[in-house]
């Protein structure tokens, strides 16, 4: 027998006041994974993955998978669990992870989730927002088009028709105008519902089964900046070159549109050096960092800490809020 829809609600409520998912945020090399599993272990609980490179069994090196000490430290949960042949979204990944997070409030009311990808890391807070059914020939004329045009025909399609939305991408994450599924979805909107993306963004109402606490770690600029060269450096010494090496094959696939990769694609293409493809990783890693501190600014309710303060005046943090 069904429960009472308002019996239903109170017990909603009640479970989302009693379960806390922990969320890390931050650029890339700044420490996140150390400190998920610190915390991890103080709270004895999981810790969910929102890595969207990290996913993909068959990059390793270049995405900083944690190491072997690390994975068994805590129970980690979507590292390493899809291949670079599947198609899998920040949709798809949403409802997994949502699912997921069911399973292991039953066991613990705290759990971790940790990761650099924003979009990935939004899809769990706070969910997408809701858009109309399109109809199937606008996407066949628009394959069209970017078959015969290329990305330059989304890029310029997009900019004139949702000309707020473009400049939001120029300004917190260019790379999406690399990415033709996304770069095609956004057009598809715009002309299968003769409005701007933009227009449909932010109007959806979306609970959750929990309360976010959100700790962001920052470190001054010159910093950051030295902690990515030296995990650069790190990469290729761990062998990096023959993993692009060993995916040359499948550079086309859009997981392989990402920083680290592209450049050695290029150095096996004979475009450039290898000191170059090298030195341009650590720059674009630096800008990729710089979007993400961007987005990751915007977090509402978020506590920012220096990367080196002591894990205990976290933990505190986090106590006061679930007291």
């Amino acid at each position: 027998m069904p429960l009472p829809s308002g019996l239903l609600t109170i017990l909603n409520f009640y479970t989302q006041l009693n379960n806390y998912l922990i969320t890390i945020i931050g650029p890339t090399a700044i420490g996140k994974t150390a400190l998920s599993i610190k915390l991890a272990q103080y709270f004895n609980c999981d810790i969910i993955s929102c890595d969207s490179r990290q996913f993909f069994k068959e990059m390793k090196i270049g995405t900083a998978v944690p190491n072997e000490d690390e994975l068994n430290a805590a129970k980690h949960h979507f590292i390493q669990n899809k291949s670079i042949l599947e198609n899998y979204s920040v949709g798809d990944f949403e409802e997994e992870a949502l699912n997921k997070l069911d399973k292991l409030f039953e066991e613990k009311n705290i759990q971790i989730m940790v990761g650099g990808s924003g979009l990935y890391v939004d899809a769990v807070l706070k969910g997408f927002d809701e858009f109309p059914d399109i109809n199937p020939s606008v996407r066949d004329t628009i394959n069209t088009q970017f078959e015969e045009k290329g990305l330059t025909y989304l890029q310029d399609t997009l900019q004139n028709l949702d000309p707020s939305y473009y400049k939001t991408i120029a300004a917190e994450n260019p790379q999406t105008f690399q990415n033709p599924q996304r770069m095609k979805r956004f057009v598809e909107v715009c002309i299968g519902t003769g409005k701007p993306y933009s227009s449909f963004i932010g109007k959806r109402k979306i609970n959750r089964n929990f309360k976010p606490i959100i700790i962001g770690l920052e470190a001054d600029r010159e910093i950051m900046y030295d902690r990515i060269n030296q995990r650069v450096d790190i990469m290729m010494n761990n062998g990096l070159l023959n993993e692009v090496t060993s995916l040359y094959n499948q550079k086309h696939l859009n997981a392989l549109q990402t920083v680290g990769y592209r450049e050695l694609f290029d150095y096996l293409d004979e475009k450039t050096t290898l000191p170059f493809a090298i030195e341009e990783i650590k720059k674009n890693t630096r800008r990729f960092s710089k979007r993400q501190i961007t987005w990751f600014k915007r977090t509402e309710n978020a506590n920012w800490f220096d990367y080196l303060t002591p894990v205990e005046e976290i933990i505190n943090t986090i106590k006061v809020t679930i007291s």
